[in-house]
Formats: C-alpha cells, structure tokens, sequence
C-alpha cells in the first residue's frame, strides 16, 4: 500500500501541505505522519529530493513547541538522512543549525522528555555531519557552526551519573566521537577558518581528557579508546598544539600514562609526540619531567608490546629532536635514554632511523661534550659505519648518518673512534654513489674530516 501511494504521487502532496497550510497545526500533524510512514522507502526518498521538503522541515522544526512534535520530525529527519542527496538539502537548509540551538537550549536539563530530545538531536545533527566524502566542504562549514553543539554532547557524557544514564548517552558521545575522528574532521586543519583550534578553544580537549581520566579509572576501554583518537586528531595542526600547551594539556596526559592498559599507553604516547612536533616548548615540557623520562626508558625496552615499545622510541627523539636545552639533553641523558635512541639507528625501518639520527644530530649541536661518552658506550660510530657500507641502506639514512658524523667530528675521542674505524675509506667509495645528495655529504664529511 506504501509504495502506491508513492506511486501515485502522494509525496508532492504532502509537501506541499507543509508548504500551504504550515499555520494549519492539525494538517501539519498529519502530513508529518504520513511522511513518518513513507520516509523508510527508497522511492518516497528518491521523491522528496525533488521537492522542498528540507526547507519546510526546518521550519516545522523551528516551530514545534512540544516534545511529540519535535519527535516526529526528528524521525522524518532521521530517515531522510540515510539518503545522500536529502542528507546534503538538509544540511543546505540549515537542519543543523536548528539542532545546534535545540541542543544548547535544553543543556542540563535533568527532565526524561529533555533528555530523549537532546539524545535524538545529537545523533541527528552528527549523522548529518558525517556525510559523503564529496561533501566535506560543506560540512566543514557545517562543522564550524556547531562545534558548540558538539562540545555540548561532550559535555554531557561527562557529567552523566549511573551505568544507566552513561548508556543511554553512550551512543551520541561515540558519535561525536566518529565525526572528530573522521575524514571530515582530519581536513579541519586545511580550513582557514581554524575550526579545529574552535573546538580546542570551546574546552572539548578538557572534556576528552575528564573522560579519559574517568574511564581509566573505571576500565571501560572503548570510551578510552574512542576519546583518544579524537585527542589524537585535534592535537595535529599548530595552532591546536599551541593552544593546548597553554592550557597544560602535555601535564594532563602524562598524569593518564599510569593506566595499565598497552593499547592506551600507546595512544597517549602517540598524542604526545604529536604535541612536541615542531613545538619546542612542548619538548621542553616533556623532556625536563623525570618521572615520563624513566617511564619511556623502562618502554623502550618492552619486550611483550612491541607498539608501546615503538611509540616510547619514536617519543624520545621526538623530544630530543625538537628540544632547543641543553637540560633536556641531560635530563635525557642521566635518564639513560641515548643508547635507545642508538639502538633506533639500526631498526628495520628507514623513517625510524631517520628520526633518531636527527634527533641525535640536534642534541649534538647542543650538547655534544654531555653526550659523547654514552655515544662511546653505545658504539655509536661503529653503527654508523655499518649503516654507510650496507648497500640496502636507503639514500636519505645514509644522508643523515654523515650528517651525524659531522656533528660527532668536534669531539676529539669521537674523532678518534671515527679515525680509527677507518670510516674514511667508505666515505671516499660513497663520493661515486647513484645518489647525489649521498656523494654530497660525503665530500662534505671528508672535507670536515680531513679539517680542510
């Protein structure tokens, strides 16, 4: 019977009683009902798409006054979403915005009808948000005007009271989650507009981490998880870093690293690499803390996760390579953290290496005399002579490695090791390697080495 009445063309009809006769309460009710029965078929979508439908909606939305009306259209709405080129006239007709005011006007409301609203407006307005790839534009746009109403759902969660409330949330606040964790949300940082700065500024990074430190607490992992992706998203751009060191974001997840859980300290380990990337105040931060110093070490030598393993490494040269103190050079030092950052130089992996020759060419130049006796210690020139031999190692390592022995060549035992390991012979081979940034170090190092 549905699909008939579709067929016969019902759909414009009903539209166009929203349209005519929107002061007509009784007309409205019904056609809202109607479009509730139909909305779950493909072919009544496919129909409204040709109609106004999405401006009316929002009108009607606006205008509700009660909980049952504000239900139904939230229904239609809801079904209306699953269709792509609905999903997007929605979002165009500012279907969201309405929600945005919806949600903030019924913030902290403790009443059973308020609260089933703001859960329904919540999975709405990021169902709408979540969209089609093609469509991130404008859901960036979106995205900006509701950050708000984002945050509010947030907020929510956190404040919520009771296994029972924490569930009957749980569903709005992954959502949120989803949206800032998505491919939408990764391109923020690409807008002019700075809309991922906004949600840092609205407190949603505080709100991630009152999660977390609630949850740690408590064990539910998938809330940890979720809220540390969406961290992990917001802490890249610059702008967000910046203002996230200010608020003493770094010293809030350090206290979360006590957690037990390998898949959370990994995360977090990630999200303060992300941090101390290109920010060094951030690694200056983290580099002059003692107690994350010994953590990381005593990670860095983690046998049975080899990813909190990994991240520990990766996050010491972080801090080593964008650090401009010499404290950091000997915090990092009397932690016994150099001969891991030694060790990274002959990982299976050409990106990790890097990471550590350049963080170790860095703390050279700051502090070389600090540092060469653990290089002595860790054979560290010998690595790098290995490195320059082995024909599998990539260009760019062996780039970096000589880049590092330049360094290494203003310490007089260092220049000994280096003399006496004969690493000359093999610089002069690698004057006739394919690569010519590889032939160009190594003229400069022999020039260097050679105190031409």
């Amino acid at each position: 019977l549905q699909e008939e009445l579709v067929k016969v063309g019902v759909i414009p009809s009903l539209a166009r009683i929203l349209t005519d006769y929107e002061e007509s309460e009784p007309l409205v009710h019904v056609a809202l009902l109607a479009l509730y029965n139909l909305a779950d078929l493909d072919t009544a979508k496919e129909a409204l798409s040709k109609t106004n439908v999405a401006e009316q909606l929002v009108k009607h939305l606006r205008r509700a006054v009660n909980h049952e009306r504000l239900e139904i259209v939230f229904e239609v709405l809801q079904a209306l979403a699953e269709n792509d080129a609905l999903k997007v006239q929605l979002v165009e007709a500012g279907v969201p915005e309405v929600l945005s005011e919806i949600l903030l006007r019924l913030q902290g409301s403790s009443q059973a009808e308020d609260t089933c609203i703001v859960k329904a407006a919540s999975d709405l307005i990021v169902s709408l948000l979540l969209g089609a790839d093609a469509h991130s534009s404008r859901e960036l746009k979106v995205a900006k005007n509701n950050a708000k109403a984002l945050a509010s759902i947030l907020s929510r969660h956190k404040n919520s009271q009771g296994k029972g409330s924490l569930n009957s949330q749980f569903a709005s606040f992954t959502s949120v989650v989803e949206f800032l964790t998505s491919p939408t949300c990764l391109v923020w940082p690409l807008s002019s507009d700075g809309n991922c700065l906004r949600m840092v500024q609205l407190g949603v990074i505080h709100q991630l981490l009152d999660l977390l430190e609630k949850h740690v607490r408590s064990g539910d992992t998938s809330v940890q998880h979720a809220a540390l992706s969406a961290l992990q998203n917001l802490a890249v751009p610059v702008v967000s870093k910046v203002q996230m060191l200010e608020e003493g974001v770094a010293e809030r997840i350090e206290a979360l690293l006590r957690s037990e859980s390998p898949p959370v300290q990994f995360k977090l380990l990630g999200t303060l690499r992300m941090l101390a990337d290109g920010q060094a105040d951030a690694a200056e931060i983290l580099g002059q803390d003692p107690t994350l110093l010994s953590r990381l070490v005593q990670w860095c030598d983690m046998k049975d996760h080899t990813g909190v393993r990994g991240e520990a490494n990766r996050l010491l040269a972080s801090i080593l390579h964008h650090n401009r103190s010499q404290e950091v050079v000997k915090a990092i030092q009397e932690a016994q953290g150099v001969k891991h950052l030694v060790s990274m130089t002959t990982s299976e992996h050409a990106a990790t290496q890097n990471e550590a020759l350049n963080a170790l060419a860095v703390a050279s130049a700051i502090d070389l005399e600090t540092l060469a006796e653990s290089f002595k210690e860790s054979q560290l020139v010998q690595s790098l002579h290995k490195l320059l031999q082995d024909d599998n190692t990539s260009p760019e390592v062996k780039y970096n490695s000589m880049g590092l022995l330049c360094r290494l060549l203003n310490s007089g035992d260092l220049r000994q090791e280096i003399e006496e390991d004969k690493i000359k012979e093999t610089l002069e081979q690698l004057c006739s390697h394919s690569n010519a940034n590889v032939v160009k170090a190594a003229v400069t190092t022999l020039q260097v080495l050679r105190g031409d």
